[in-house]
């Protein structure tokens, strides 16, 4: 893990000295009255309307975490001046008040951590109040050399809006009673499935994990919502993918809204499996899905603040809607990058690009030298299925280094405690595991790095020896950082690893990549030839803007951000969040981010709904 030039968002993170241990408190009781005594204060301070008197309360190297609780919006600040700055014209009108600490036996109740030697957190979930609505957050307090607790780290996250709450638990729709007035629930059904005599809220592009869990929450929160997806059947997203994919993060992880695969369900799902339960989760959801449906010209009104969106429906009709939402949900990528080379076309064998892989069979293997240009997830697992259906050789071309962990070993420890069977509810889960910047996630993600390479030496060695080049991600931050700002660069190894290290998948580096194609092989730019019949191009993504601008056109594509990396202050550009277009969305990720910020991309389009967020 050798050291790296600094990038943006490299931060360390600080050491407080702290006096002498306050006496006469007992362990137990210490972390929940320093906890509850520094929240009091808090209080009065933002009582006081003066955002000034914040340095009583919070450390000069501080950071706040707000999600769509404060600003409508996600911000990460960092250092008390711009938490003042960001605070004090809002501070009145928001009306932020602390209501309590998580009792004793909740999950993230105050206690004591240290989440590095040098530096010791009380730290606790809390409630809170606004002025629209209501949240939980997590605050983590440092004590500096005066003795004064201040806060070190704080998180502030809105769960619902005031008077427009979802409909769940105890404001749970009544279902219908035992009469024919109005129609029963299926008739009832049909027609808001049809919006023949309506117009939708929210429409969605779009019906994989991102679309099907933005509708779930936009549906609870009582606003209309359509989603239209290309494909035959929901789930088509995930069976059309090669035939041996699973999900590479554990089912502990990767709930969906409202509805968490039970308690019997593997810990890795197959792709079939996965498109079953999206199927089933659409329809127990009441989920309004149009299925073989396309957009055929879009545009937006800013006089109406709507759009009208030409749809193609499955049976040939077309249909104009004026949503005042529209969300592309396609995914948190955009379209295939796939290269081209000099001479490529004097190539004997054939080329494709990972996102074509169905499967290798023992017909289409046998006798082929294979190469595979990429070492990401999907490199991996094309590599490993050409080697089990029998493919003379198998190679891969690996550019540059590939962060590597096992998801037997490596997946189990950065999920330990949190997402797994001993964590705690997975909401309070969520709440946890968003409350730390991402720039210090990515800090403190080096500790567990080294941990995790630590307990994989063997495997990392064997990879090694057989010439595979593993990077540990920029200052040994692990793989968080790799995809919170690259989306790639990574294997979560459920098997090819084994692979490599037997010798059975070869390695080939090549730094400077591929200088052209000849008739039975890739040169490379050192001179080298490598012979194959079959070349995969494992080589990712463009960004997601290369959807929005395929399937909305140019003028609202050049309108918008690039989506994914951080931005200035450490947030993801453009997704979950404004998108630079008014009442364009995007909306993305694995499973568990679909989860999460469903619920704050939601929130954000009802307080548009609502009048208060005034976008």
């Amino acid at each position: 893990m050798l050291a790296t030039p600094p990038q943006p968002h490299d931060v360390s993170l600080p050491h407080f000295p702290k006096p002498a241990v306050i006496k006469n408190a007992s362990s137990q009781e210490l972390p929940r009255s320093i906890a509850q005594s520094w929240l009091d204060r808090f209080s009065a301070v933002l009582d006081s309307g003066d955002a000034s008197r914040l340095s009583t309360v919070i450390h000069e190297d501080s950071w706040w975490r707000d999600h769509v609780a404060l600003s409508w919006d996600l911000r990460t600040l960092h250092g008390l001046p711009a938490i003042i700055s960001f605070l004090f014209p809002v501070l009145s009108s928001i009306r932020l008040h602390p209501l309590s600490l998580a009792a004793e036996g909740e999950a993230y109740a105050p206690s004591t951590v240290k989440p590095i030697p040098e530096l010791e957190w009380i730290q606790s979930m809390f409630t809170f109040e606004t002025s629209t609505g209501r949240g939980r957050g997590f605050l983590r307090l440092a004590q500096a050399e005066d003795g004064i607790w201040k806060a070190h780290m704080l998180y502030t996250a809105l769960d619902g809006i005031k008077d427009h709450e979802e409909s769940t638990g105890a404001r749970r729709s009544h279902g219908g009673q035992n009469s024919s007035e109005g129609g029963n629930w299926f008739e009832r059904r049909q027609k808001t499935h049809t919006f023949d005599d309506s117009e939708p809220d929210c429409l969605i592009i779009g019906a994989g994990q991102a679309g099907l869990n933005l509708a779930a929450r936009l549906q609870a929160l009582n606003l209309s919502v359509l989603i239209i997806d290309r494909q035959t059947r929901v789930g088509d997203n995930w069976r059309s993918r090669y035939r041996t994919l699973v999900t590479h993060d554990p089912v502990t992880y990767a709930h969906m809204a409202y509805l968490p695969f039970p308690s019997n369900w593997p810990l890795y799902t197959p792709k079939d499996k996965l498109g079953d339960w999206f199927e089933a989760y659409a329809s127990l959801m009441e989920l309004n899905v149009w299925l073989s449906t396309s957009i055929t010209s879009s545009s937006y009104s800013p006089e109406t603040k709507s759009w009208t969106v030409d749809i193609k429906k499955a049976d040939g009709s077309t249909k104009t809607l004026h949503p005042p939402h529209l969300i592309l949900a396609t995914g948190h990528s955009g379209e295939p990058r796939i290269p081209t080379f000099p001479n490529q076309s004097s190539f004997h064998g054939s080329i494709y690009h990972g996102s074509a892989h169905k499967d290798a069979t023992p017909s289409s293997a046998a006798g082929k030298k294979i190469l595979v240009v990429g070492t990401g997830n999907s490199g991996h697992d094309i590599a490993q299925n050409y080697f089990e259906a029998g493919a003379e050789s198998v190679t891969l071309l690996q550019r540059s280094g590939t962060y590597v962990l096992q998801a037997e070993k490596g997946g189990h420890m950065l999920h330990a405690g949190t997402y797994d069977e001993t964590g705690p509810p997975t909401e309070d889960a969520d709440v946890y595991s968003q409350s730390l910047p991402l720039p210090v996630q990515f800090a403190l993600g080096r500790n567990l790095t080294k941990a995790i390479a630590e307990a994989e030496k063997e495997n990392l060695q064997g990879l090694e020896n057989a010439g595979f080049k593993v990077d540990f991600g920029h200052d040994g931050s692990g793989l968080f950082r790799k995809y919170m700002t690259k989306g790639g660069g990574y294997y979560i190894d459920v098997g090819c690893s084994k692979l490599i290290c037997e010798g059975k998948v070869k390695v080939v580096n090549s730094p400077a990549g591929i200088a052209g194609f000849e008739e039975h092989g890739v040169k490379l730019a050192d001179g080298r030839v490598v012979e194959a019949d079959i070349v995969v191009l494992a080589t990712g993504y463009d960004n997601m803007r290369t959807s929005c601008r395929k399937i909305l056109g140019p003028s609202i594509a050049d309108a918008v951000k690039d989506v994914w990396d951080l931005d200035d202050e450490g947030e993801l550009n453009a997704m979950w969040r404004p998108s630079g277009h008014p009442r364009f969305w995007y909306m993305g990720g694995n499973l568990a981010l679909c989860r999460i910020y469903s619920k704050f991309l939601a929130l954000q389009i009802k307080g548009v709904e609502v009048g208060i967020n005034n976008m």
